[in-house]
């Protein structure tokens, strides 16, 4: 059983400015991630952390990147995930695809639209969450461009990538 769609809108309005109240920021995943990989950077290269500006400004005064909200904001969206699935009795392992196309091919568009995402949220400095939602909850003109490029760009798409769904 799924959600109404409008009372999961009203719900995520609510999720949404109580992040904006209690953090002084709105939603965004891509920034979680960014953390994770900075502090696996921290983890792994010590001595490269020390010599590049960029990394060097995660670690300044003892911080540690996984100290960061948005990192937890991750972690709840992973498990409230989960327990949505338990709780509507769909959590178990498949594979939606269309029957014209393998499991295999299945995964491999779905980790190269991963890619794609994950390098389209830095060069554009926020992901769908962080950019369109929050972004059009303060009423930013670059928010509702970028729900509209989002979109735009998923419409015109579709139509290429249709015979991996039909």
């Amino acid at each position: 059983m799924y959600m109404n769609p409008y009372i999961a809108g009203i719900i995520l309005g609510i999720v949404l400015l109580s992040a904006m109240y209690f953090s002084g920021r709105g939603l965004g995943a891509s920034g979680g991630i960014k953390y994770c990989v900075v502090s696996l950077v921290g983890a792994l290269d010590q001595e490269h952390v020390e010599s590049s500006s960029y990394y060097k400004n995660y670690f300044q005064g003892n911080q540690k990147p996984l100290n960061n909200w948005l990192v937890f904001e991750v972690l709840g969206v992973l498990v409230g995930g989960f327990a949505s699935g338990a709780i509507s009795g769909r959590l178990k392992f498949k594979v939606e695809k269309s029957p014209n196309i393998s499991a295999r091919k299945r995964f491999l568009m779905a980790f190269l639209g991963g890619i794609f995402f994950v390098y389209g949220a830095q060069l554009a400095r926020g992901c769908t969450s962080g950019a369109a939602l929050s972004g059009m909850a303060v009423l930013s003109i670059a928010g509702f461009v970028t729900m509209i490029a989002i979109f735009g760009s998923a419409y015109l798409f579709a139509w290429f990538f249709r015979k991996n769904w039909i």
